[in-house]
């Protein structure tokens, strides 16, 4: 049997976890102030006269204003000198107030009015006199349907993709999101190996669904896991999964892909082994994706394209006898993301990718090898980017026959 693999009752393994997050530090105002500082820099070096930030996860970044996305427009509007400003419906103006930390002038309106012309006049009254245009930056996040009724109620401003501003400032993280990032993954770390422990023959993939969710909770992701993938057998061959749960038999082969938040901030993390002994197909399979998620973390040198990365991963399973390029049994997809406030984050470790590598980003390495037919393997751990090069925010698993180092 694999080493951690079974032998654990859930309720034993629960109790064996405790809250994990006494000790974190949250982010602070003055670092949203900042990143409102930075961010109207790039304003005005673009010549725009103000970013549009729709409700979610740029809103809370540059703003600390946490809001779910609705048909109705919560936004900030960040101009490129002066005070961030907010519209938002009227009777919703306790709430935003009550969860916002940088206040603003409020922009609300009722029901029946049009929330585009608000923001137009808004918008006009941030222009400075000598403007002879309007140059609106809009999250690359915003819904069509928010995007048309700007352009429709504004027809003489002119809309840009904000995502190359946006992107570029939060893909680099400061110290404090780098140690959010890495406590969230040291608690799903703990989880797997709270769940390889409990496994068992005639075990569903729901009910290891379920205990994750409540480990998640225990080691203190108040909300649970953030998502969670469990596959068994040749389910592990699908990137993503199958519709249909299984149930887990002697010799099976076992994918799991969870995270949780953490202020926030995600984990992401996927581990692949044996409910049993690997035969010897597995087992050189987990060496080549293991070799290949290797390369690709090599190739993380500062300076150089992000592709670099996926280049690598790529040329090692080619050499395993794996490929080329996207062909399978092979890699099907990109071998890293970005990672922060959304699990998928740019830029991504991909061909065509030629963004640098630079202190502070942070990227998944799982070049996952799919055996179709047969089986899947996908080790997924993140790493950030230093002046000398990357470094894990968790240890790559072990071995095949020790994936998590027990």
């Amino acid at each position: 049997m694999t080493i951690g693999v079974g032998g654990t009752s859930a309720e034993s393994a629960l109790d064996a976890l405790s809250d994990m997050t006494g000790d974190i530090k949250r982010i602070g105002t003055d670092e949203f102030q900042a990143r409102l500082s930075a961010l109207q820099v790039q304003i005005r070096e673009s010549g725009a006269t103000a970013v549009y930030l729709h409700a979610g996860t740029n809103l809370y970044y540059f703003t600390a204003l946490r809001w779910s996305p609705s048909e109705r427009m919560v936004a900030a509007i960040v101009p490129a000198e002066g005070d961030v400003q907010y519209i938002a419906p009227a009777f919703e103006l306790d709430t935003l107030k009550d969860y916002w930390q940088i206040p603003g002038a409020i922009h609300a309106w009722e029901e029946h009015e049009s929330p585009y012309e608000l923001l137009g006049t808004a918008l006009r009254s941030c222009a400075s006199e000598t403007a002879t245009s309007i140059q609106l930056l809009v999250d690359e996040a915003a819904p069509f349907f928010i995007v048309d009724g700007i352009q429709k109620a504004n027809p003489d401003f002119r809309l840009v993709l904000a995502q190359p501003i946006t992107q570029s400032l939060r893909s680099r993280k400061t110290k404090t999101e780098i140690e959010l990032i890495r406590r969230a993954h040291e608690m799903t770390l703990e989880v797997h190996r709270a769940a390889a422990s409990i496994l068992r023959e005639g075990i569903t993939t729901g009910e290891v669904v379920e205990f994750i969710d409540k480990a998640h909770q225990r080691v203190g992701a108040d909300a649970g896991s953030y998502f969670c993938i469990v596959l068994f057998g040749v389910a592990t061959s699908f990137p993503h999964g199958v519709k249909d749960p299984q149930t887990l038999a002697a010799g099976d082969w076992v994918l799991i892909d969870t995270g949780c938040l953490l202020d926030g901030y995600n984990s992401d993390i996927t581990r692949s082994f044996c409910f049993g002994e690997p035969t010897d197909r597995q087992r050189s399979a987990w060496e080549s994706e293991k070799a290949a998620q290797i390369a690709a973390f090599d190739a993380a040198v500062p300076g150089a394209p992000c592709e670099d990365c996926d280049n690598a991963a790529r040329k090692a399973l080619e050499q395993a006898g794996f490929g080329p390029d996207y062909q399978l049994p092979g890699l099907p997809h990109r071998t890293g993301h970005g990672c922060g406030l959304d699990i998928h984050e740019g830029p991504n470790l991909v061909r065509g990718e030629t963004t640098p590598l630079d202190v502070g980003m942070v990227f998944s390495s799982e070049p996952m090898l799919v055996l179709p037919g047969e089986f899947g393997v996908r080790l997924e751990d993140h790493f950030y980017m230093t002046e000398n090069g990357p470094e894990w925010f968790t240890e790559p698993s072990k071995s095949v026959d020790d994936p998590f180092g027990t």
